[in-house]
C-alpha cells in the first residue's frame, strides 16, 4: 500500500482539513489520552514480544547506547544554536523538545515499516523510553542554571520567587513519567510472556492497532490545524530550525547506524 494512501495518514490529512475549515469535529481530551496510552501499551508489547525472540544481543546494546547518546547530545547542540535567536528559557525548552522523542512519529514510523513488511528491532521501544529522560533532565538543570544567573540582577530589588529542584526529584520524575513507564512496563510484560503472551494479546495489540492509530492521527491532524495560526509572526530562523532540525538529527542517527552496522 503506498504510504500516501495509507488510511492512518489519510485520517491525519483529513483532520488537518477539518481543522482548517473550522469544523466542530473534535476528539474529547479523555479519549485522546486513552488512545495515546493504548498505542504506547500496544507498542511496548510488540517490542517485548520481539525481544523475547531475539534476546539481548550486542547489537541491542549498541542501539540503546546510541539512542541515549543522541538524547544527551542533541539538547546541548540545539540549545547552543537556539540561544542565538531565543531567550534562555525558551531555548532550553525547545532544545529539550527536539532532544526528546515523539511518540506519534515513532508509532507512525513503526506502523509504516510493518505495513511494508520491513523488520525492525523490538528494542527500539526501549530506546524510545530511554531517550525521554536525558532531555527532561537537561531542561530542568538548564532552567535552574538560568535562574541562578538571573538572581543577582534581582537581589537589589526583591527576593526572587524561584525554587531549585533537587537532582533526586528530577531523576524520579524523569524515570517515572506515566507514558514512558507504561511503555517500559508493557515491553517487560511482552518479554516475560513470550509467544504465549503474543497469542493472547493478538486481538488487542495487533488487530485493533491500525484503527486506533487512525483515530489518534485524526486527533493529531485537528491539533496541527489549530496550532497553524501560531506560526504567524514567528522568526524565520525559528521556523527554519523547526523544519530542518529533525532532518539533520535523522541524518546523524542514520549515519551512526550505518557506520556501526546497527539494524
Amino acid at each position: 500500500m503506498p504510504a500516501l494512501v495509507d488510511p492512518a495518514i489519510l485520517f491525519f490529512v483529513f483532520g488537518v482539513f477539518a481543522g482548517l475549515v473550522k469544523s466542530n469535529l473534535e476528539i474529547p481530551p479523555a479519549i485522546s489520552r486513552f488512545l495515546s496510552l493504548y498505542l504506547l501499551m500496544a507498542l511496548g508489547l510488540k517490542g517485548g514480544f520481539a525481544l523475547a525472540q531475539s534476546g539481548l544481543t550486542s547489537q541491542v546494546a549498541i542501539g540503546l547506547s546510541l539512542a541515549v547518546g543522541l538524547a544527551m547530545a542533541v539538547p546541548w547542540v540545539s540549545y547552543t544554536v537556539l540561544r542565538r535567536f531565543l531567550g534562555g528559557f525558551d531555548a532550553a525548552a525547545l532544545a529539550a523538545t527536539y532532544g526528546s522523542v515523539s511518540a506519534v512519529t515513532f508509532i507512525t514510523a513503526m506502523n509504516h515499516l510493518e505495513s511494508h513488511g520491513l523488520s525492525y528491532g523490538g528494542h527500539m521501544a526501549a530506546a524510545m523510553a530511554l531517550m525521554e529522560s536525558p532531555a527532561i533532565i537537561f531542561a530542568v538543570l538548564m532552567a535552574n542554571r538560568l535562574r541562578k544567573q538571573a538572581e543577582p540582577a534581582y537581589a537589589a530589588h526583591a527576593k526572587p520567587a524561584t525554587s531549585h529542584v533537587s537532582m533526586g526529584k528530577i531523576l524520579h520524575e524523569s524515570f517515572t513519567d506515566g507514558a514512558q513507564l507504561l511503555l517500559l512496563g508493557a515491553m517487560l510484560i511482552g518479554m516475560f510472556s513470550g509467544e504465549s503472551g503474543r497469542a493472547a494479546m493478538q486481538p488487542f495489540s495487533v488487530d485493533l492497532f491500525k484503527g486506533m492509530l487512525s483515530f489518534f492521527l485524526l486527533d493529531m491532524g485537528l491539533m496541527a490545524a489549530r496550532n497553524l495560526p501560531g506560526l504567524r509572526g514567528q522568526s524565520v530562523w525559528l521556523v527554519a530550525y523547526g523544519l530542518l532540525a529533525p532532518l539533520c538529527h535523522a541524518a546523524v542517527a542514520l549515519g551512526l547506524c550505518w557506520l556501526l552496522a546497527v539494524p
